[in-house]
């Protein structure tokens, strides 16, 4: 907690932030060089303000003319003017002006012409209003109101535009003093907390009395031609630290009081929660030992029974193992005997069937043999049966030769037999009557003669 001689630094910081705000919105633009051994100009009141609660200092601020470009020379020139700037061109003995409007670019006489140009965007005011409240506490309130020219025709009339540097200062500098009047007239009938908590009647208040005097009430003509865009309320601090710290005591009393509830709700809850884990804890812990000492008895009794069980059954393992030495003793005898019988048995089945079996392999041999013989008997007969239709077949063939090939055949083959006859030592001559010697017994005959007669010469 601050002591009472101490500042209020939330306050300060707003402040700090408001001034620079300020400057950033301001159009900036490079500062036209100073004459040599001019003295710099003296600071501004923001610029005081800045340096007196410690804030960085702002850029230079450039002005809010508007850029408009003049060409030509004499009485023949021409004033080129932004497209978001309004402009209003008056001529000497002239009533009405030549040109008005947004974007109007003109001809223009130096001798006997005037204009005046505005910039058409949205102009941003910051308040800072030192407000006296209901418990006479003083209470700073920040806000901002956007507007902007709605009629020009009626603006250039009731406002003053005629800052070189900036034409809308003047106009700003009013709206922010009748906003700043109204912001402490709503304050002044309320209270501290109805200042930090609502902010909405301030709001309707300071909305209500610009736009009656900024718009005109119930379409009049009594405006200025301008219309209210939006207004709101940044922040709203209390310019005693010591109130502003009174203020937040309760809050920070009561928060304080339901985190210590809560921070005692969680030790109860804790200790409660050691205490059954420790009484759970405890109540297990003699649990398991009792389960310790029943199943250690439990182990006992069951080692005791298994020792006296295993004497007996070592006991009767050692009768039933001499029982079963002497049966397998008398087994081993009586299947030595069986054995021996079973061995002459098969020695005996093996000659029987030693024999049967060579008598069966001689049977065989002679089925095999008789067999054999049948084949080869029934091979010749197949054979000769074989010769005697080929030789019928030759006989068939030679049968149905014709005379004429018969003697061709025998014309061709004459000079072979020829030449295997031997050579006859005699000529003797055969002569066959009554065969007719054109038919084909005929030639057999006479064949028959000649061979015979070799056969006889031969000899």
């Amino acid at each position: 907690m601050s002591s009472p001689d101490q500042g209020n630094t939330y306050l300060e910081k707003v402040v700090a932030q408001q001034a620079v705000l300020e400057d950033d919105l301001r159009a900036r633009r490079v500062p036209s060089p100073a004459a040599p051994g001019a003295a710099p100009p003296p600071p501004g009141p923001v610029a005081k303000r800045n340096r007196a609660l410690g804030a960085p200092p702002a850029e230079p601020a450039a002005s809010g003319q508007v850029d408009v470009r003049i060409s030509g020379f004499w009485r023949w020139k021409n004033v080129l003017v932004p497209p978001n700037a309004f402009v209003v061109h008056t001529r000497r003995g002239r009533e009405e002006p030549l040109h008005i409007g947004l974007g109007v670019s003109f001809r223009f006489n130096p001798s006997t012409d005037s204009f005046l140009v505005v910039p058409g965007a949205t102009q941003t005011i910051l308040i800072n209003a030192y407000c006296i409240c209901r418990e006479l506490q003083g209470v700073l309130v920040q806000g901002y109101v956007q507007w902007i020219i709605q009629d020009f025709a009626t603006a250039y009339r009731k406002l003053d535009f005629g800052a070189e540097d900036d034409p809308m200062r003047l106009v700003n500098i009013q709206l922010r003093e009748q906003a700043e009047a109204a912001i402490k007239d709503k304050v002044s009938m309320m209270g501290v907390r109805d200042v930090l908590s609502d902010k909405q009647p301030i709001i309707e208040e300071l909305t209500a009395r610009l736009r009656g005097v900024a718009e005109g009430e119930d379409g009049g003509d009594q405006g200025l031609g301008l219309r209210i865009v939006t207004v709101q309320i940044k922040e709203a601090v209390v310019s005693s630290s010591r109130l502003w710290e009174n203020l937040q005591k309760p809050y920070r009393a009561e928060q304080g009081q339901i985190a210590r509830l809560a921070e005692l709700e969680a030790e109860e809850v804790v200790a409660q929660r050691e205490m059954a884990a420790a009484r759970l804890k405890e109540t297990q812990r003699l649990e398991h030992e009792r389960e310790l000492a029943e199943l250690r008895a439990r182990n006992e009794a069951e080692r005791f029974d298994t020792e006296a069980a295993e004497k007996a059954r070592r006991t009767r393992r050692e009768h039933d193992d001499a029982r079963e030495v002497a049966e397998l003793h008398t087994e081993t005898t009586r299947h030595a005997l069986r054995m021996e019988r079973e061995r002459h048995a098969e020695e005996a089945e093996t000659g029987r069937l030693r024999a049967e079996r060579e008598a069966e392999l001689k049977r065989l041999e002679l089925d095999a043999e008789i067999a054999r013989s049948g084949v080869r008997a029934r091979a010749r007969h197949e054979h000769d049966l074989l010769e005697l239709e080929r030789e019928r077949s030759r006989a068939a063939v030679q049968n149905e030769r014709t005379p004429a090939s018969v003697q061709a055949e025998l014309v061709h083959s004459l000079p072979e037999i020829l030449a295997k006859l031997p050579k006859p030592n005699e000529l003797r001559t055969v002569q066959v009557n009554g065969a007719d010697q054109t038919s084909v017994a005929g030639l057999i005959t006479q064949l028959a003669a000649v061979l015979t007669a070799l056969r006889d010469a031969t000899r």
